[in-house]
Formats: structure tokens, sequence, C-alpha cells
């Protein structure tokens, strides 16, 4: 097959053979392994040395379905080691569509529908999570680059108060950025400041405990000692190992007392304001300069997808303005391919149109309250179970805990906790790996998926029991 024109007539067989493997594939997601038997092999059975003479689309898709044991159920109701959403009806309908029309949502003049469909996206975001209207924001591939979106809004503002465009200037002459936060920066966050070249290494971590609480005592006499210099405070919405938040409200006091940005991680955590049940644990955010989070969470749109959200829009068109003769002004529509990182960019506004226009703002409340029971009926269960310990609060979504039998040493838990953990992520019956917290080995499962029941719950701790039992564990 030496060309793709050849197979004009194709492009309908290919399409309806991949229509059908995906058919197959999600008419058992609700009980299937998350992890099939052989996925190894199943992904390594694909070709690998590259043709000289290809064998045409059905060949591949063929090919690419015979492997799909490979792929991970992880848009089922049982995967709960990341904090991965699915997706839910209108945003996997809509993402096949954005991948039919193809759109490269940079600017209005290359997609009427991407652009307004992003447009509205961002306004109903905003409206979900009780920010400011007058905020502007851009969708982008996750929380990764959320965070390096927001976060070069906060560099320029930084540079800026030292007189210098630092965008067009570079850093030659400045002082290092000053980045404040609690224990409980996440990763994301710190490998977004190193590809702004502020450096992962610059944070300054305020914690008054080994779990990583704020110590604002520390973190305001840090601000004092600036003597007005500006600073960047990171603030966390949802801890990943048990969902818990920085005090929002109070760290946003000593940014506005101190002249600081305010950036807030929320890439699970800002769901909170979706319900009154747990909106106070992201109280304080519309105070802050910025904030992100990801779509493919708890949105449950395909991956990839998030979104940042900054109070002064005209940072983030400034920090990443991009100019050609061929190129768009912005103008009535925001040019988003100058307002975040990508040039070239996925129409990601369209899925998550999608599925806020079918959901309503009472179907995204419902969901997340789903959610916040089945965390609160795992704890119960976790409690009940007398060789389970449960090893924090449970705020949120995420249940953070191990297997104590009888009166095991500290490291002997931990190796008999890693190898459960080792045993379930094998079995594939639920998916929950392992963590560390407050150094111990631990399990932390997230329940974001829409299709998520109590049976899928209960499962958890089944299963951690079944496992312990097979190797040979007594409860004392």
């Amino acid at each position: 097959m030496a060309d793709p024109i050849l197979e004009r007539d194709q492009v309908m067989k290919a399409l309806h053979a991949a229509a059908d493997a995906a058919e197959r594939y999600l008419a058992t997601i609700d009980t299937d392994l998350v992890r099939r038997p052989g996925a190894d092999a199943a992904a390594m059975s694909l070709r690998s040395t590259f043709p000289e003479e290809g064998d045409g689309a059905l060949v591949a898709i063929d090919e690419l379905v015979r492997a799909s044991d490979g792929a991970l159920r992880a848009s089922g109701p049982r995967f709960f080691h990341w904090v991965i959403g699915g997706t839910t009806p209108a945003a996997l309908a809509a993402d096949w569509l954005t991948s039919a029309f193809d759109q490269n949502a940079a600017a209005y003049d290359s997609t009427p529908l991407g652009t307004r469909c992003e447009e509205i996206a961002i306004d109903w975001l905003k409206d979900l999570f009780g920010l400011p209207q007058s905020w502007g924001g851009v969708l982008t591939t996750g929380a990764t680059m959320a965070n390096y979106t927001a976060l070069a809004a906060a560099r320029r503002w930084w540079a800026q108060r030292h007189d210098v465009d630092v965008d067009a200037r570079g850093f030659a002459g400045l002082p290092a950025v000053p980045v404040l936060s609690s224990g409980y920066i996440h990763p994301s966050a710190t490998k977004a400041l190193a590809m702004l070249g502020i450096g992962r290494d610059t944070v300054r971590r305020f914690a008054r405990d080994d779990i990583g609480r704020v110590d604002l005592a520390g973190l305001e006499d840090a601000l004092r000692a600036l003597n007005g210099a500006p600073a960047i405070i990171v603030g966390n919405a949802g801890e990943v190992n048990a969902g818990d938040f920085d005090p929002l409200d109070r760290i946003a006091d000593l940014a506005e007392r101190y002249g600081s940005w305010l950036h807030v991680d929320g890439a699970f955590g800002l769901f909170a304001r979706v319900t009154p049940r747990a909106a106070h644990l992201a109280a304080g955010v519309e105070r802050a300069h910025s904030v992100i989070a990801d779509a493919h969470k708890w949105l449950n749109v395909a991956y990839d997808s998030g979104f940042a959200f900054v109070r002064d829009a005209s940072l983030l068109d400034s920090a990443f303005a991009i100019g050609a003769p061929y190129l768009p002004k912005p103008g009535e529509h925001a040019m988003f391919g100058g307002r975040g990182p990508e040039a070239s960019r996925r129409a990601r506004g369209i899925a998550i149109w999608a599925t806020l226009r079918a959901y309503g703002r009472a179907g995204h409340r419902a969901m997340v309250e789903r959610h916040l029971d089945l965390a609160q009926r795992l704890a119960r269960a976790v409690d009940a179970a007398p060789e389970l310990q449960r090893l924090a609060e449970v705020p949120l979504n995420i249940v953070c805990f191990r297997y104590r039998p009888g009166t095991l040493s500290e490291e002997a838990l931990d190796t008999l906790n890693a190898k459960i953990g080792a045993d379930l992520l094998a079995d594939g019956r639920v998916y929950v790996g392992t963590t560390r917290y407050r150094g111990r080995v631990a399990f932390r499962p997230a329940i974001v998926n829409w299709r998520t029941t109590e049976a899928d719950v209960d499962l958890i701790v089944t299963v951690v029991r079944e496992l312990a039992a097979r190797l040979g564990v007594t409860v004392a």
C-alpha cells in the first residue's frame, strides 16, 4: 500500500472496524478485569519493525484490535490506582467527532466550532466552580501543562514587578523567583516550574508535620522577610494521598497582605466546589490569581484534557503570544493558540462542551456527591475490617489505608503491603496500587469514574483481604 490516497474507499470500513471493536470493549467494561491476563504479551505483539510497504488500514486496525488486551480498562469503574476518570457517554461520542472533524483549535479562523466550544466551555466551567466570569482561561493537555500555563502568567507578573518583560528578554539580571508552598505541592507543579526556568528545587516548603500540612506562621515569616519583594505562593486543593486541602482562604489572606501571587493547583480538588457538601474545603479559590484542574479526572472526558484560569488574561496573551503574517489577530474571539503553550491544538472544547451540555450543573453535582458517598462507604468498610487500618481522614474521594494484621514491625508491614499491592495490579479485578503516606506503604484508591458503584468499591476490601489470605497472612 504505497499511498493513503489509494485507500479513499476504505475510510468507512476502517471506521466501522474500529467502532465494532470499541463496542465490544465497552460492552464488558463494567465487569471486565482492569488488567487482562496476557496484557504484556498483547502489547508486545505489535509489529515493531518499520515496513517498507504497508498493508493498509484494515490490516493495521485489525492488528491493533488483536493487541487490545494490552489496553487497561482504565476508563472502567474499578480503576482506582491514579486519579483517572472515564468518559461520559456525551464526552466519548463528542471526542470521536473531534477526531473525525480534525480541527486545529488555534483560532476562530481555523475552527469556528472548536473555538466557540472552548469559549463556552471555559465560561461554563468558571460558573460550575464559582470563579469570577471576568477571569480568562484556556484548555490544556492536563494538569501539568495547566500548571505550566498559569505559572507562566505568574512568572510574567513577577518579572513586571521588577520592570522586566521576561518573555521577551529572559531572566538575565533578575533575582531568583521566590516560590513558597506547603508540603502538599505536587510534582506536576514543580515540573512546570522547572520547564519555566524557575527550578524545581527553588520551592520552599512550609510544613508543620510529616503529612505536609502548611505551617502558616512559617509561610508568613518568609513572606515578611522578603520586604515587599514579589513572590509566588502555590496552594494545593486535593493532596494526592488523602485528598486533604491547604487552608486556601487563610493563604489568600497572606497573599493579599504581602502582595504575592496565589496559584491554586486543584487538579481534582477543585471539583469540591461543585457541591455544597464539600465546597468549604476549597473556600478561597475565587481569591487566587490563577487556578487549574484536570478535565480527564473528575469531569470524565477523554485524555488528554485540562484547563487553566487566570484572573488577568492579558498575562497569558503576552506570555504565549505568537504572530506571523498569515496568522489572525485576536479580536472578537480569543486566539487560544496564543493563550497557552500549544499553537496547534486539538479541539478539546468540543467534548467538554458536550458533557457540560448533556448533564448540566445538577448532573455533575450528583456525580461528585455520589463519589463522596462511595468514599465514605469504603472508609466504613476499612474501619470495620480488623486487619485493615485507615491512615487518614476522608475529606473528599480518596481513602488511604493499609493491611495491618497482628503486631508486625513497620518494615514487615511495608513489605507485606507492597506485595499485596503488586498482587492487586496483577490480579486485575480492582486496580489499586501503593503509595507512601507518613513513611508507610499504603493503598490510596481514588474514586472519580462516573461508572463506579457500591459493588465496585466493596470489591476493594474483599480483594485486598483475599490476596493477603493467599499469602498466608493470619490475623492475630
